[in-house]
């Protein structure tokens, strides 16, 4: 299925999403859409599929005008969208979610059902469970439920939107697998929405490069990452050099830390980090660093063991103590648990006023606050902006914007998922630099180079159990890939002989 959008315009008040997007998909193939946070990719892609309506231009389905009020036309004309969170519905099971896809009758057909999720599933070697409940999968997971449920709805287009993050590497090896074979075997067009520039590179025939909702550029496989980034922003990036920093006094210690849940035991964490040390946490999704670094903030109960801060003993006190104490945590749900929906920049503001909690808002001070804010940290949105209308880049921003002036742990989680290159460095920028007046930075991410590049120490964990610390100087990409495989004694592993 061939489609053309020309000179699509899309506008929020002052800001142009899409500003004269013109663009072809042929069928057959793989088109990469590819630009920085904010550039109007998304926009660009809800108003193919009908979930909002253009302000100018036009949409072309194989030579015929259409025009599209809802995502129900959208997939009744065979397009379907996957976006960066799956429209699922988690507390179901899978094969219920399928069955609500294609099925409107009163009482479903199951049987059927689950005759068409077991050949979808065996087309592309999918193993889901269909009795499984979605609230029970992983991201890669609910992603491959809802390619199937856009495949029974009969879709010859399908879009993805940013399907990489927080998927594993397997799961991303199956994904363009699955993309590859859509479009090379079975004809489909696929619109693979993305920042990754090395992922566009690897998988798209073609390109299309937007920034500040204009088209910079087109270009045909093969390109290289370079010719990329010249399209996005105009220049290439060095590669950043690591600024020695001397460490300080311990900020925190976990003391044979065990932290449970009904899923998953982490046992025998020991660990102390120094004032000012970037510590990298490694594993696939699921295998205990995030409960290892909510123990750290408060935020997960140990069942044993001892979590000191300063030398205090902050065992099993609540996050709202670690906060007083100068300890904060970004997650990687930036809309689902660093903000609040609905909410805006300004309310989100009076919020983080720790100090005092007053009765009355004085809403002027409290935008004006706010605009500083927006000035520094370079937010694309106003005091009165909706967190929820901003991207993924600037909730990044806004979240970092928020956070005290002074702290002495910074706990993060994925702090670049879902960020082009540019944002990516500006965030670092942002976290070293508070590195240099002494806080101490734990994060989470599945980048082995973001964790190579960023980090002095490393731990990594397997099963729920973590390694001893790892020099970041003294190790390789594929020394962390074999540890978080499991495989604990490969060669020249730079073992760090602090704790």
């Amino acid at each position: 299925m061939k489609i053309e959008l020309d000179d699509i315009k899309k506008y929020f008040g002052p800001v142009r999403a899409n500003d004269g997007i013109t663009l072809t998909v042929e069928p057959g193939t793989i088109h990469g859409l590819l630009g920085e946070n904010g550039a109007g990719k998304t926009t660009l892609m809800k108003v193919l599929t009908g979930f909002i309506s253009a302000d100018g231009g036009g949409i072309r389905v194989n030579g015929k005008p259409v025009h599209f009020a809802s995502p129900a036309e959208s997939i009744r004309h065979g397009i379907g969208m996957l976006h960066q969170e799956p429209l699922d519905f988690p507390p179901l099971k899978v094969i219920d979610n399928l069955v609500l896809a294609f099925d409107n009758r009163l009482i479903p057909h199951r049987r059927k059902a689950r005759r068409v999720f077991k050949k979808l599933s065996q087309r592309f070697n999918f193993s889901l469970d269909p009795d499984a409940r979605v609230n029970t999968l992983t991201v890669g997971e609910r992603q491959q439920l809802e390619i199937l449920r856009l495949l029974a709805l009969g879709a010859e287009v399908i879009i993805l939107d940013e399907p990489t993050t927080g998927i594993s590497a397997p799961q991303k090896v199956l994904l363009f697998a699955t993309l590859r074979r859509l479009a090379k075997e079975e004809g489909k067009s696929v619109i693979f929405v993305s920042h990754k520039l090395e992922e566009v590179e690897e998988l798209c025939d073609r390109a299309t490069v937007l920034r500040w909702g204009k088209v910079t550029g087109y270009i045909e496989a093969p390109f290289s990452s370079d010719q990329l980034v010249q399209l996005m922003f105009g220049q290439s990036f060095p590669k950043s050099e690591r600024s020695p920093v001397v460490l300080g006094d311990s900020v925190l210690e976990l003391q044979d830390v065990t932290v449970q849940t009904y899923r998953l035991t982490v046992p025998h964490l020991s660990l102390t980090v120094w004032a000012g040390e970037v510590i990298g946490l490694a594993g696939l999704e699921g295998s205990g660093q995030r409960l290892m670094l909510q123990a750290c903030v408060g935020l997960q109960k140990p069942s044993a063991g001892r979590v000191l801060l300063d030398g205090q003993d902050f065992t099993r006190r609540a996050y709202r103590d670690f906060l007083a104490a100068g300890v904060a945590y970004l997650p990687a749900s930036r809309i689902e648990e660093g903000l609040i929906r609905g909410l805006t920049l300004a309310e989100h503001y009076v919020l983080a006023q720790r100090d005092h909690q007053p009765v009355l808002i004085d809403r002027a001070a409290a935008a004006a606050g706010m605009q500083k804010r927006i000035d520094k940290f370079n937010i694309l949105g106003t005091p009165g902006t909706l967190v929820e209308a901003l991207s993924g880049g600037n909730q990044q921003r806004a979240l970092l914007s928020l956070l005290p002036p002074a702290l002495k742990l910074l706990a993060l989680e994925h702090p670049t998922r879902g960020l082009d290159v540019e944002s990516a460095m500006w965030v670092w920028g942002q976290l070293l630099g508070r590195r240099q007046s002494g806080t101490a930075i734990l994060f989470i991410s599945a980048d082995l180079d973001e964790l190579l590049e960023r980090s002095d120490r490393i731990v990594v964990f397997s099963g729920g159990v973590m390694t001893s610390p790892i020099d970041a100087t003294r190790t390789s990409v594929e020394q962390l890939g074999y540890l978080i495989g499991g495989v604990r004694d490969t060669e020249h592993t730079g073992r760090d002989t602090r704790s």
